[in-house]
């Protein structure tokens, strides 16, 4: 493997694919992978980076050689500090340090004979937030972005967090990195030195847990948030994003506030790649990134930069499946974000109830949220809603007929009244579309724990009995009710297990008098006739997947124990790839979350993840176990790691918390 020092010039003798090593300032070597074109240099460059394992557990090669042989740009991808076959420690999600060694590989990029001198960044999820967290720092060769399924804020919109109420489906993530962060470099790269650097690593291993302590927005959850500091930001970025994706509201937020040439591609999809995600319509998107780099890293006048900045992928009322091909709709332009021609439609909550009380009460079931599962949907077992009527039996139901079709794109807001019964509650909201037959599709949800109505940094108990107001958002969303079925909003006191439940079945009571929620309704007609056309997908490629990756046996099962008392939502997936005389490898996720739904602070979530990996020189295998449990003033954090060789138990980590709720 080439090893490329901070002031090389040249990386050995060109290839199409080179494994080599680039040394930071401090003298820690990170792995990278360059694909470069086999003539005509010298060419722009491109820069990913994952904490994912580049090598093994997610190659995704087939986007890079793309890049490489249609657009001819110089590919790197890299595994970020620590991870992978990179030396040091992985401390955290998007520490300081790795943004420092991105500003470096840039620079490194920049400088190499076969490269112009241009670099762009690019990627889906970590990747996306750290090419928008490095493009904060403005290295002076970087000179255009692609975020994919990223975020502006850490703490509002990631999957630690929602409403300042903490995640509960979403450990398997953490945990996942764990049992990741503990796998050797890969041995014919690292040289006769690896199992002393796995060995250090394991010994060295920091869990991703910090989420546990920080309960509150602050100085952990800022670094590495670009809001609201967009103007730091200024290179030409385009942004995909999906209305069935965690971080939508974060990608039109950043769009709004964005003062650089920008664009914007808003599908239907989910955290998928738009190549292959559930639901559809899908679409390639390697020409449409392209377009971007040949704009804005060769200065091609292509038009991309002239045509109107935002495509809206426009959703139409379909029935739930959890593994949906495809939404109803079509493609849109638009001109501009904000729309102009954007309209607020006031829905006051006691118009959906006339003669009935002024005011409705609803005791807090912890088990409320079972058929939306996850706020952002993934690959299976991490599944798109699906109906939603057996949580809104135990939901406080406003509807409002449709007379007419009516398009609402943009942030619903609640706006209600509200008296409770405990000083620490959650408010949950679901709009929803109520089919002719019945059927209540989820369009969007919001979350919101009421200690933090007023701030996400110091929250503030509620006084109990006290009236009060609060204005709730919810997900940003695009739907078009149709003739004859029904908009219904369902209210809650939890949204599990998508979030934690609250500490006590707290009773909920709805002042409907000055309660409304208010729709973004798109009227007049659309100023830009011409539609978007992207090419259609010529076969599945996921961004993070091997080519021979195979998922096996995904499960997401609902449980309700009668006699425990206790609701549970499980869920397991299985996946295998190799290489033929590299590498195997295989991995597994279980998680397991349960709840008392009528005593809600009594909730847990165990999480397995047990990940293998064999080269020819050796078979490691990690297993990482979680237990997470509370009880309405307490977390508790027990996580065992073991590390095997060739089947030998060779090393067991331990990490054991308490914790209290912070007004959680």
């Amino acid at each position: 493997m080439e090893e490329a020092g901070g002031s090389q010039g040249h990386v050995g003798r060109l290839m199409s694919e080179a494994d080599v090593f680039i040394r930071m300032p401090d003298g820690t070597r990170l792995a990278a992978t360059l694909y470069l074109p086999e003539s005509g240099g010298p060419w722009p460059a491109l820069l990913e980076a994952y904490p994912y394992r580049k090598d093994d557990l997610s190659t995704g090669a087939a986007e890079y050689r793309r890049l490489r042989d249609e657009g001819s740009y110089a590919v790197c991808r890299i595994d970020v500090r620590g991870t992978g076959s990179s030396e040091g420690v992985a401390t955290a999600e998007y520490p300081p340090q790795e943004q420092d060694d991105l500003c470096e590989v840039i620079d490194w990029l920049s400088r190499q004979e076969w490269c112009t001198g241009s670099v762009g960044m690019f990627g889906t999820s970590y990747s996306g937030f750290n090419t928008i967290q490095v493009a904060m720092r403005r290295p002076p060769a970087l000179k255009a972005i692609i975020p994919i399924y990223a975020t502006d804020d850490r703490y509002t919109d990631d999957v630690h967090f929602g409403g300042g109420v903490r995640k509960a489906m979403e450990f398997g993530y953490p945990l996942s990195m764990v049992s990741m962060n503990a796998l050797p470099p890969v041995p014919s790269l690292a040289g006769e030195d690896w199992r002393r650097l796995w060995l250090k690593r394991i010994e060295e291993l920091v869990p991703w847990f910090g989420s546990i302590e920080e309960q509150n927005d602050g100085p952990f959850w800022r670094q590495g948030s670009l809001r609201p500091h967009y103007d730091s930001i200024t290179v030409p970025t385009m942004i995909v994003a999906g209305w069935a994706d965690v971080y939508r509201n974060a990608l039109l937020r950043m769009f709004e506030h964005l003062r650089v040439p920008k664009r914007l591609l808003m599908g239907p999809w989910c955290h998928m790649s738009p190549n292959d995600s559930i639901p559809g319509p899908r679409i390639d998107l390697v020409p449409e990134m392209i377009r971007w780099w040949d704009r804005w890293l060769r200065g091609l006048e292509n038009g991309v930069d002239t045509e109107p900045p935002i495509a809206f992928f426009i959703r139409r009322s379909t029935p739930p499946e959890p593994d949906l091909r495809e939404v109803r709709g079509g493609w849109r332009f638009e001109p501009e974000w904000p729309l102009a021609r954007g309209r607020k439609l006031e829905l006051p909550l006691r118009a959906a109830s006339p003669g009935g009380p002024l005011e409705q009460t609803l005791a807090a079931r912890g088990d409320v949220g079972t058929t939306a599962h996850i706020r952002g949907s993934y690959d299976p077992p991490y599944g798109l809603s699906i109906d939603q009527r057996p949580d809104e039996i135990h939901s406080l139901l406003y509807q409002w007929s449709v007379s007419e079709e009516l398009e609402i794109l943009g942030i619903p807001v609640l706006l209600a009244t509200l008296r409770l019964s405990d000083p620490v509650a959650f408010l949950s909201a679901k709009l929803c579309d109520v089919l002719e037959d019945g059927t209540s599709v989820l369009v969007s949800r919001g979350i919101l724990n009421l200690t933090h109505r007023d701030s996400h940094t110091t929250p503030e108990p509620v006084v109990p009995g006290r009236v009060f107001e609060v204005s709730l958002e919810l997900d940003a969303t695009s739907w078009v009710f149709e003739v004859g079925h029904t908009i219904r909003l369902a209210i809650a006191g939890s949204d599990w297990p998508n979030a934690w439940p609250p500490p006590e079945a707290s009773e909920l009571t709805v002042v409907l008098e000055g309660s409304r929620l208010f729709l973004p309704t798109v009227r007049g007609d659309h100023p830009i006739k011409e539609r978007p056309r992207f090419l259609p997908v010529k076969e599945a490629r996921g961004a993070l997947s091997a080519g021979n990756q195979e998922r096996v046996e995904p499960v997401w099962r609902i449980e309700h124990d009668i006699y425990a008392r206790e609701t549970r939502v499980v869920t397991h997936q299985l996946s295998r790839s190799s290489l033929a005389g590299r590498w195997s490898s295989w991995r597994t996720e279980d998680v397991r979350v349960g709840v008392k739904p009528l005593a809600p602070g009594d909730a847990w979530v165990e999480s397995d993840v047990e990940t293998e990996i064999a080269w020819p020189e050796v078979t490691a295998r990690t297993n990482a176990r979680l237990k997470l449990t509370s009880d309405p003033t307490t977390y508790y954090f027990d996580l065992v790691l073991d590390v095997f060789e060739n089947d030998n138990l060779i090393s067991t980590r331990h990490w054991e918390t308490v914790t209290p709720r912070k007004l959680q």
